[in-house]
């Protein structure tokens, strides 16, 4: 990979807008295709043929090359770890039945619908782990006491989906912090040494994911009126009893009666055992102490709060030894889609270095931008990809490789800056479609 860089190096002056190529054909070919790995991919072949073209290497040569200096990457292979730890943590709540039990413990005390309400968003609060667990969780657990409560799945989709990914960033104990400390690592962005100490600064600046956990709150309480698309829901559910949305899929009364029954059928396999918080609560809560004691380290709560899961189910006879392992391993295939995309981002990332393609964005724009127009800028564009897409992962690993360098040319704090693309998960996870629910 030196090799390579240092050959590269040496004719990235004639590259110029060439070096904006890969970024380019990332955005087109997502967009379109509203696939970001196949955007991705494209974009990291599009970046070997360049580097490869400049450097007169056999292609193949220098596409696996870059591929195995990313997976030999300290930073990737920490980030992986932790996601994967998270992906085993999640698979053992789904396989125990750890949430299903929880949500059954907090259905006892929802006797309204605006209990209810209240209930999805605390449901959401509480399930910060992940967005993919938030979504998956809470959208299953809490349709069943909304349906009772005449609450359309519009407004339990709006309350699950904005309790998804804001909370994932807010509470830096997820997921998506580690994702986020792991690309303040590798651009320099500390703060005391810390690329955790720099993101918890960022924290309070993550305005878009604020402001709409508090709208959230306040429609459900009643303070702000509800609109569109959830107030001609909740109408019709209220007239009608109908809680789907027209226009969505066609769903039956039988469709509903199966659902109901199936649900009695659960219950009634459960012999009437009292549901218990406890074996929810227990992992998440070894989860926060211990990544707290250690420093604000995720991997060490990660891995602790798995290993409190993972014994307190055995030891419960919640699973067998063996469901266990099949439930780690099930873990482990639901975040190959976010593996995949660390690589290709790493990948990215270290072609754009090669080509110099930040050193051209720095040298174009800097006479034009000035400090208070970046964070407007940058947020534009991440939105529009966000939107457009749906996709957050793989955007935060492109952009920020490109605006802290910027900021720092330009003069400004590069958290101020970035922090403007940290609201863009909120708006992706928002305008995502609400199946799921």
């Amino acid at each position: 990979m030196e090799e390579l860089v240092e050959e590269a190096a040496q004719v990235v002056s004639n590259l110029g807008v060439l070096s904006l190529l890969p970024i380019a054909v990332i955005f087109v070919v997502s967009i379109i295709t509203k696939r970001s790995l196949l955007g991705m991919f494209c974009g990291v072949v599009t970046g070997c043929i360049i580097v490869a073209a400049s450097t007169a290497a056999p292609f193949t040569g220098v596409f696996f090359e870059y591929l195995q200096g990313t997976l030999g990457n300290g930073d990737y292979q920490w980030l992986t770890t932790v996601v994967l730890l998270f992906g085993i943590m999640i698979a053992l709540f789904e396989e125990s039945g750890a949430i299903t039990e929880f949500g059954r413990w907090a259905s006892k005390f929802i006797k309204s619908k605006r209990q209810a309400l209240v209930g999805t968003f605390l449901f959401g609060l509480i399930v910060f782990v992940d967005d993919y667990l938030s979504n998956l969780a809470v959208g299953a657990t809490m349709r069943k006491i909304t349906d009772k409560h005449k609450i359309p799945r519009t407004q339990l989709a709006y309350i699950v989906l904005i309790m998804a990914g804001p909370i994932s960033q807010l509470i830096p104990i997820s997921s998506w912090t580690a994702a986020y400390v792991t690309i303040f690592e590798e651009q320099g962005v500390l703060y005391n040494g810390s690329a955790m100490t720099a993101f918890l600064r960022s924290i309070p600046f993550i305005f878009y994911a604020w402001v709409v956990l508090i709208v959230c709150l306040l429609q459900i309480l009643g303070v702000l009126p509800k609109l569109g698309m959830i107030k001609r829901d909740s109408k019709r559910a209220e007239e009608k009893g109908e809680l789907f949305p027209l226009g969505g899929a066609a769903i039956s009364d039988s469709d509903i009666e199966r659902e109901i029954q199936k649900t009695q059928e659960e219950e009634a396999a459960k012999g009437g055992k009292k549901a218990y918080p406890f074996n929810f609560l227990i992992p998440i809560l070894v989860t926060v102490v211990v990544t707290l004691l250690n420093e604000v380290d995720i991997l060490m709560g990660a891995f602790w709060g798995t290993i409190c899961a993972l014994i307190l189910y055995i030891v419960e006879r919640k699973l067998t030894f063996y469901k266990s392992m099949d439930a780690c391993f099930h873990g482990v295939l639901n975040m190959g889609y976010c593996l995949i995309l660390f690589v290709l981002a790493f990948t990215v990332n270290a072609i754009n270095e090669v080509t110099g393609m930040p050193g051209f964005v720095i040298a174009c724009v800097e006479p034009i931008l000035s400090g208070s127009l970046l964070p407007l800028t940058v947020f534009v564009v991440c939105a529009a990809y966000g939107y457009f897409t749906g996709a957050c992962w793989d955007l935060a690993m492109i952009i920020m490789p490109i605006v802290v360098p910027l900021a720092l040319a330009i003069g400004i704090d590069p958290i101020i800056a970035g922090r403007r693309f940290f609201r863009v998960p909120s708006l992706a996870m928002c305008s995502a479609p609400t199946a799921m629910v």
